[in-house]
């Protein structure tokens, strides 16, 4: 009897533990972003409507995806975001209607998730990166705050928006 329990109790423990193994992108890490999923309503500062924002996770929870609609419906984008642990670091892929694309990486440090793309040279040689913030605010609203900067001085706001839920 005593040797039945054990065997049960081990059947028990190997179940629970593989059952954590079947989810390779549910670790802490992985679900630093989580803050963002949801159906989100956008606003820039002055209260006018910027555009729908709707974040899933897909491809068994590695991956948040981005569907992005502008207010007037002419601007769209979807960006794939995912925590790539060969590196240990965050990553957005960015492409839009317009041809656009963007690669940022970075990581969250307490309640914001910035990440920021490699430096280039702009069209006059100078160097510039972009690095978008999102801040998680105490109402589980988020904002955006995307800045770029050009000779480590110049910063111009490309966007600014404040995600509310639907």
């Amino acid at each position: 009897m005593k040797h039945a329990i054990i065997l049960i109790l081990a059947c028990i423990s190997f179940n629970a533990i593989s059952q954590n193994n079947d989810c390779a992108c549910c670790t802490d890490q992985h679900e630093a972003f989580d803050f963002w999923i949801g159906e989100w309503q956008v606003t820039n500062p002055d209260g006018t409507l910027a555009g729908h924002n709707t974040i899933i996770k897909i491809q068994d929870n590695c991956i948040l995806l981005e569907d992005w609609v502008s207010a007037k419906g002419n601007y769209t984008g979807t960006s794939q975001n995912f925590y790539n642990a060969k590196t240990g670091q965050w990553e957005q892929i960015w492409i839009d209607n317009q041809g656009g694309t963007l690669h940022l990486k970075g990581n969250r440090t307490g309640n914001q998730m910035i990440l920021q793309s490699d430096t280039e040279l702009n069209k006059d040689g100078n160097p510039y990166f972009h690095r978008v913030t999102w801040t998680l605010n105490q109402d589980g609203s988020v904002r955006q705050l995307w800045e770029t900067t050009t000779n480590n001085t110049e910063v111009v706001v490309a966007f600014d928006g404040l995600y509310k839920r639907k």
